[in-house]
């Protein structure tokens, strides 16, 4: 059973929509208004442009919307060449990470253009509800009449053609008259939701679990005791950063935490975006997805400074305050919807250069997962996280073998993703994975995701849980404790993953810092020796969890 926010407020939805390249020419005067230019780009569903999904009426002119407005990053050739430098150790800017301040000083929007877009949003009746520091996204709340009439479109409710469910979208594309470029408009439709990567309450699991949780399933401290042991990090003074769609119930963590007699201290921090509430009560409110990532992330990493739950219903949202914020070096994500690259993957890329990690669950569906849910994960500059079926030397004991789950989604990108530079590396891709050359593969890395995980949410707690939702939160603890040992050395953070990973991977170090799953597969593809697209590199030896920080025995 996949959580779902079918019983939520439907416009606590995710949009998917293109690119807004458009270069306008903004005439000043008295009297004189820019002229309307119609997107580059598509942001009518297909569905609705060809005719198949049926159109029942008008969006009521009084309901309140919340849109995302994006714009484009400047000096991108620039930016991309810093990332490369920052992630390369015989590079001066090895680790040299930029603040947000300096971030956008250099490639964000100018303060000219966020204050044109500013008052192109007053001026059309748009509420201001979030303008973040780095100047990437304007959020903006109206009702669908002023939205209708800023965009010259008319907002319709339409039969779903696949779902049982109506849905909103514009009848045709969005006009500005705006005198600078736009990346992106997001909130204008709710035609795909959002779906979380966890398995729920099932009764598919193999029963052979060596768990010391209710019925021998696997607990957060079993996978804080297989992958790192019992060592002396706990992620103190490093704080995880949590995506969610839906807010969380903080009484079903303590429920989890009591129940097993362990401690929980700590601080737990919500941060409301698009007005989604940060409570979710079972009667109305699915909080599984929400509160697993909260329980893994505490656990893995005990003495975190803090866990901040980014609560919103628009991606380019959620992310950008993450960026914004800058305060958690770890982030980690569990949900998937249609991919609008375009729009994330700048903010993503402005991560990187400021140090951020962010994992993404790859999804729990095999090789056959549909690209709308494996989004994010494929992105290049997110580390990609499929699952394991795991085995300890008894309850909370030591690892002692994995295979790769075959729930694990993996297979070359479905969203036509470039293959990124770093697996591009001899050694990578090679005819016994099957991999691209020429789309990103997923996933990086790996985790126990096997359904026989005991969790507690929505007021109760439950054996059979699993998904790569378990995966994502466990190698983000595992980064903590690796930067909370970086930073008592006076080091920078590592950062974005993939490069150390991948040349971990193809040296002679790579035995000795992953599990290398040699068994099982997710349909059309198999686990074999190295890279694959079932578990990536593997799972991490936590013994050696200071090999995390070499790059071919140097740092």
């Amino acid at each position: 059973m996949k959580a779902s926010l079918a019983k939520y407020s439907p416009y606590y939805s995710i949009i998917r929509l293109s690119t807004v390249l458009v270069a306008l020419t903004l005439t000043f005067g008295v009297g004189v208004q820019a002229e309307s230019h119609l997107a580059v780009t598509k942001h009518v569903p297909p569905a609705v442009a060809n005719g198949q999904a049926r159109f029942i009426s008008q969006l009521p002119g009084t309901q309140l919307l919340n849109l995302a407005i994006s714009l484009p990053l400047r000096n991108e050739n620039a930016l991309d060449g810093l990332i490369r430098e920052i992630y390369d150790p015989a590079s001066p800017s090895f680790r040299r990470y930029l603040s947000v301040a300096e971030f956008t000083d250099r490639f964000g929007p100018t303060p000219e253009d966020f204050v044109t877009l500013n008052e192109f949003a007053r001026s059309n009746g748009l509420r201001i509800v979030n303008s973040p520091s780095n100047r990437m996204v304007l959020d903006v709340e109206g009702s669908v009449a002023e939205i209708n009439k800023a965009f010259h479109l008319t907002l319709g409710i339409y039969q779903h053609p696949t779902e049982n469910r109506t849905f909103y979208a514009p009848d045709r594309e969005p006009s500005l008259d705006l005198g600078i470029p736009v990346l992106h408009i997001s909130g204008l439709d709710n035609f795909a939701l959002p779906r979380a990567k966890n398995v729920i309450h099932s009764s598919a699991h193999s029963g052979k679990s060596t768990g010391s949780g209710p019925g021998g399933n696997f607990v957060g401290s079993d996978l804080r005791a297989a992958y790192y042991g019992t060592g002396p990090l706990t992620g103190n003074g490093q704080s995880i950063g949590l995506f969610e769609y839906a807010g969380y119930e903080l009484s079903d963590v303590q429920l989890y935490f009591s129940t097993l007699k362990q401690p929980f201290n700590i601080p737990i921090k919500g941060v409301s975006l698009n007005g989604v509430p940060l409570n979710c009560p079972p009667q109305t409110c699915d909080d599984s997805e929400q509160v697993l990532d909260i329980e893994i992330a505490a656990s893995m990493a005990p003495g975190l400074s803090q866990i901040v739950v980014y609560v919103g219903s628009n991606d380019v949202s959620i992310f950008n305050q993450m960026a914004a914020d800058n305060t958690s070096k770890q982030l980690s994500c569990s949900w998937g919807w249609p991919d609008d690259e375009s729009s994330l993957d700048p903010i993503f890329r402005e991560m990187a250069v400021q140090g951020q990690t962010v994992f993404v669950a790859t999804g729990d569906d095999g090789s056959g997962t549909p690209g709308d849910v494996v989004w994010p994960g494929d992105d290049p500059y997110i580390t990609a996280v499929g699952g394991t079926d795991l085995t300890t030397n008894g309850p909370g004991g030591s690892w002692k073998s994995e295979t790769g789950w075959s729930g694990s989604a993996g297979m070359p990108s479905k969203n036509g993703i470039p293959i990124p530079f770093y697996q591009k590396l001899p050694g990578v891709i090679n005819p016994s994975n099957n991999g691209s050359k020429t789309l990103r593969n997923i996933p990086d890395v790996a985790s126990e995701s096997n359904t026989d995980q005991w969790s507690c949410y929505d007021g109760g707690c439950f054996e059979g849980n699993g998904g790569t939702s378990y995966a994502s939160p466990t190698w983000a603890g595992l980064t903590a404790l690796a930067n909370q040992k970086e930073v008592s050395e006076g080091k920078a953070v590592l950062g974005f993953l993939n490069t150390r990973l991948y040349n971990i991977g193809v040296s002679s170090s790579y035995n000795n810092v992953f599990h290398d799953t040699l068994i099982g597969n997710n349909g059309a593809y198999n686990c074999v020796k190295g890279f694959d697209l079932v578990t990536g590199w593997g799972s991490l030896q936590g013994a050696v969890i200071n090999s995390l920080v070499l790059v071919n025995g140097t740092d």
